[in-house]
């Protein structure tokens, strides 16, 4: 017998329902899933002829989460709770069968059956974290009732996707059953199930994972110590602990209660809507509303890198963590050695943190050659340069490589700054030419700049775009520019920190207000870190800016033990009296007298000449929408994800409040500033 449902179908098989989940493209559980849960549930309990009933889902994955388009709009019946109630509190034996992914909501109602089954490939979390919000149907609290406190925090706080074998370890799931046999294995399990006639075994009943944490508090206050850092600034981690803290406190219903009233605190406040509008930003960006969805992409077998440096070898990884070979080219062999010594250092470092086997580090070392023979592209899909920036010496690879790529080649730059067209105009085939600017280290960041020329092809575009993906990077398409989206914007940030210090700010001030609006570092720490003899040359140096006088006292940054700040032998930074002093004298020399800077004004300033230049990259086309600038400064600056991104920031605040601050500042601002006409009109 088989009954259609609105996303289902539940059919009997002897004593066993099987209500089949469908409800294309990821069964997420909206209004129309969650009809089809309780229904299917009660017509399956109803019927005598049942004896267990087994949850299994079409397509390419398990019960998807929450649909969070729903988030902000009248609810409607049924809840996710009477579906959860409709499995859990039924009399008969409810078999969860889960693959793909079993996440967020999805999961949530996998707890509330009495066993779970899984495929080996299978994957199971709660990472509504990622969102700025906690499990808000009761996965806070039935997850540490399996397996424990302690673990339930790693997983939740981590918005962790666990994989089958360490879910069947934890307890999570009952049994392994063959890949492509699932149905056939969740109704083997189902049997069992009936025959050695098992309890209706509720999670939400169980106690016994809660002894330990009962009786050590202190559990929580070491992981919130644990994880200050990490957790800086965001709300939902703390709320998450505080739920699992119920759980382990309270009786179920009022531990449910806790979570209700906290996840309903995180869904309206300005963090979880900012980080859910970056969720959507991210996979917007991948869109380009005028690249056809048909376009053409090669297919990239074989990559060849130009430089070995840190950055061509952070490049080189990416490639090889895919299984895709690289070549990577350099002029001398000592330079070569040293930029595979790097990428074998790197990879080895994450074998002594567990996070890869010493097999899988040989394998991808493996794909990677390098040579001193730049004929050795001329079998390449993909090309990548990867040396400093001069465009003289860019323009001259480039005339090479276009004698020896092979023809639909992609010929990409990894330029961070200069003109991707004057690069282009170095070969007779322009339209291959296409920017990929990573970011260092780039066997790290996410974020890919996809540059488009004025001459680069669909066909090059998208395959920027593709293997961006297929990588793991978040690829955003940015126009011709001088520092592109990203660095064009740090450039105006940039400017005003350096107006500050000659008004009498120091730079350990102006650090300070940024990391404390959630900036990972400040303008002049970052400088620090990257080094400040980075693009600086002694010969030419005439001491006419702070940077150049700290770089001629041999101040070049941590890797000196001193730049803008002192740093002790642990690299700890500390204010420096010499900074101080210089930025005095030159203060003098200009007659400049030192004001009070407030810690609002740094704040506006930076980051509202930030907002500004937004606005003229959209006001000249150079990003297609306003979200995409906010992918690139959450994915490549580290622009706090709970405030959303410039773009949202300044919605948040107003763009009208942004314009008439910005007008009010004045000639603070400097003499060549002025305000976007987008940004004026607002």
């Amino acid at each position: 017998m088989n009954t259609t449902l609105p996303a289902a179908i539940l059919s009997i098989e002897g004593d066993i329902a099987i209500l089949a989940i469908n409800h294309p493209p990821v069964n997420a559980l909206s209004q129309v899933v969650r009809e089809s849960l309780v229904k299917g549930m009660t017509q399956a309990q109803a019927n005598p002829a049942v004896r267990a009933i087994v949850l299994i889902c079409e397509g390419r994955t398990f019960l998807a989460g929450a649909d969070i388009t729903e988030f902000g709009k009248p609810p409607q019946s049924p809840s996710l709770f009477e579906a959860q109630d409709a499995i859990e509190l039924g009399n008969k034996p409810v078999i969860a069968a889960i693959h793909g992914t079993s996440l967020g909501g999805g999961f949530e109602v996998a707890l509330c059956c009495h066993y779970r089954v899984a495929v080996p490939s299978a994957k199971c979390g709660l990472p509504e974290v990622h969102l700025g919000l906690l499990p808000g149907a009761g996965g806070t609290q039935r997850l540490p009732r399996i397996v424990g406190a302690a673990k339930a925090l790693d997983m939740i706080t981590g918005g962790l996707h666990v994989k089958a074998a360490e879910c069947l370890a934890m307890g999570l799931l009952d049994e392994l059953v063959p890949e492509g046999q699932l149905r056939e294995g969740a109704l083997a399990f189902a049997r069992k199930v009936i025959d050695e006639k098992r309890p209706l075994r509720k999670v939400r009943d169980l106690d016994g994972k809660m002894l330990g944490a009962r009786a050590h508090p202190e559990l929580f206050v070491e992981f919130r110590k644990a994880n200050a850092r990490k957790f800086r600034g965001f709300l939902a981690p703390e709320y998450n602990i505080r739920c699992i803290e119920a759980a382990v406190n309270l009786p179920f219903t009022e531990g449910m209660q806790t979570e209700r009233k906290l996840f309903l605190e995180l869904v309206s406040g300005p963090q979880s809507i900012a980080q859910r509008y970056a969720f959507f930003a991210e996979r917007q960006a991948a869109k380009i509303p005028d690249l056809p969805t048909d376009t053409p992409v090669v297919k990239v077998a074989k990559v060849g890198i130009i430089g070995a440096g840190t950055m061509g070898g952070g490049i080189a990884m990416n490639f090889a963590n895919v299984g895709i070979p690289v070549v990577l080219i350099e002029t001398a062999q000592d330079a070569l050695d040293r930029g595979l010594a790097v990428v074998r250092r790197n990879y080895e470092n994450t074998v002594k943190r567990g996070r890869l086997s010493k097999d899988a580090m040989e394998n991808r070392l493996a794909l990677l050659t390098g040579s001193l023979n730049m004929q050795s592209l001329s079998d390449c899909d993909l090309v990548i340069e990867a040396v400093f920036e001069d465009m003289a010496v860019k323009k001259t690879i480039f005339a090479q490589l276009d004698a020896i790529a092979k023809p639909g080649a992609v010929l990409a730059t990894n330029t961070s700054a200069l003109d991707v067209n004057e690069i282009a105009s170095a070969v007779k085939r322009p339209e291959a030419v296409v920017g990929m600017h990573f970011f260092s280290p780039a066997n790290v960041m996410k974020l890919l700049e996809v540059v488009r020329g004025a001459k680069t092809s669909n066909t090059a575009l998208a395959t920027a775009m593709d293997i961006g993906k297929k990588i793991g990077k978040v690829a955003v398409m940015s126009g011709v520019c001088p520092g592109f989206i990203g660095n064009r914007i740090l450039r105006a940030r940039g400017l005003q920190a350096q107006a500050m210090l000659m008004e009498g700010c120091m730079p350990w001030d102006i650090d300070r207000v940024l990391y404390e609006f959630g900036m990972p570092m400040g303008p002049f720490a970052m400088s620090d870190l990257a080094g400040l003899d980075l693009g600086w040359s002694a010969a030419t140096s005439q001491s006419s800016t702070i940077r150049e006088v700290l770089c001629e006292k041999g101040r070049r940054g941590q890797k000196t033990g001193a730049g803008y700040y002192d740093y002790d032998e642990a690299r700890n930074a500390h204010p420096s009296e010499v900074t101080q002093g210089i930025i005095t004298e030159f203060m003098q020399r200009s007659g400049q007298v030192r004001r009070d800077i407030s810690d609002t004004e740094i704040l506006e300033r930076c980051l509202f000449a930030m907002v500004n230049e937004a606005c003229k990259i959209l006001d000249e086309g150079i990003a297609i929408r306003a979200s995409d600038i906010d992918v690139v400064w959450i994915n490549g600056y580290g622009w706090p994800v709970y405030r959303g991104g410039p773009m949202h920031y300044a919605d948040s605040i107003g763009r009208r409040v942004i314009a008439d601050k910005l007008k009010a500042y004045g000639t603070l601002m400097g003499a060549d500033f002025h305000i976007s006409p987008s940004l004026e009109k607002s």
